[in-house]
């Protein structure tokens, strides 16, 4: 099939595919200084008032699974990606694709456990759309949802401020997203005990930026916190490739140090998976300076969504552009942008 004439389900699988798609397509299409850096939300300067604004479509089968159901990820979603860039959430859109003859029960099911999300959040859905299309023009439901966040004063999190000797700090297990969703929709068998760890991270997120400004280090220490990002499609691995792409530095991971639970790392054995690939939808990757990573970590681990935070690795010289990791057994492997999709329609 050739990539350049055909869209594949890889190309929104978050991968290399994706990448490619938006730098190649989307990027050349409508460059402008605000879209140009490519972060999880714009950031909008108005009138002095700094605000992230940010939009995400969920495609997910099935629809509801261990631990979360499409309505809860979309909420969250968009929040996460809003709290990535240090912005305090503050209302949603949502717009709904649905399939002719859908049940009305299911259809409040997911409605419900939107507002009940956004309520927990202090999140207001303020605006939204609908549209029926005829059965077999979707799968079910889709949900598309845009958020708009205040930017903490002072935040700066932005990949230029990104230095050799950083650290890289994960807020707990990878990959339990995908495997649930997997495992409900191909009926496994897997451990009862694989849930999604759908879960909005604005209060742990903003926990510890405080804690950063004002805690042990440093005043006026935010921009010590250089950058962060929820790990979604493509996992770990594609969000640490975006963090080195075409820079003059690379990251060296520690398997020993990367949490993975023992029923995810079972799972992912069984079906010929990498932990790294897999999908999450309550983990954040945050780029640390060094001299502030024990202190960040402490914080993050005083949170029920940090409790099993780790550093994970840190950034480094050479070789340049490159993620490479310390396996267990000791050797080094580079860890590449994923490029074949391994679990599709995961969110």
């Amino acid at each position: 099939m050739d990539l350049k004439q055909n869209i594949s389900l890889a190309h929104g699988s978050g991968g290399k595919l994706t990448h490619d798609l938006i730098k190649d397509l989307f990027l050349e299409k409508f460059k402008n200084p605000i879209l140009s850096p490519l972060t999880d939300s714009a950031i909008l300067n108005i009138n002095g008032a700094y605000l992230a604004f940010t939009t995400d479509t969920y495609v997910v089968k099935p629809l509801f699974f261990p631990g979360g159901d499409i309505g809860k990820l979309a909420v969250c979603g968009t929040i996460n990606d809003l709290a990535v860039m240090g912005a305090n959430p503050i209302c949603i859109s949502c717009g709904l694709v649905i399939e002719e003859g859908f049940e009305y029960k299911i259809l409040e099911q997911i409605i419900d456990s939107m507002g009940k999300t956004a309520l927990d959040t202090g999140v207001q859905v303020v605006t939204g759309d609908t549209k029926v299309v005829e059965k077999g023009g979707c799968d079910g439901i889709f949900i598309n949802t845009s958020g708009i966040g205040l930017v903490k004063s002072e935040c700066r999190l932005l990949p230029e401020d990104i230095q050799v000797g950083d650290k890289i700090i994960l807020n707990g297990p990878i990959g339990d997203h995908g495997i649930a969703v997997l495992s409900a929709r191909e009926n496994l068998g897997l451990s009862s005990e694989i849930k999604s760890d759908c879960a909005p991270l604005w209060d742990l997120i903003s926990q510890v930026l405080d804690t950063s400004k004002n805690g042990e280090a440093k005043a006026s220490h935010y921009n010590k916190i250089k950058f962060m990002r929820d790990i979604t499609r493509g996992g770990l691995a594609t969000i640490l490739n975006e963090i080195v792409d075409e820079k003059s530095f690379g990251i060296r991971l520690k398997e020993k140090d990367i949490p993975v639970r023992e029923e995810v790392k079972g799972a992912c054995e069984i079906l010929g998976f990498d932990p790294l690939y897999i999908a999450n939808e309550g983990k954040v990757v945050l780029v640390v300076a060094s001299e502030d990573a024990p202190l960040v970590l402490r914080e993050m681990r005083r949170h029920p969504l940090g409790e099993d935070a780790q550093i994970i690795g840190e950034i480094v010289s050479e070789p340049e552009g490159k993620v490479c990791l310390k396996t267990l057994a000791g050797g080094t492997r580079i860890v590449d942008m994923m490029t074949r999709d391994q679990l599709p329609r995961i969110c």
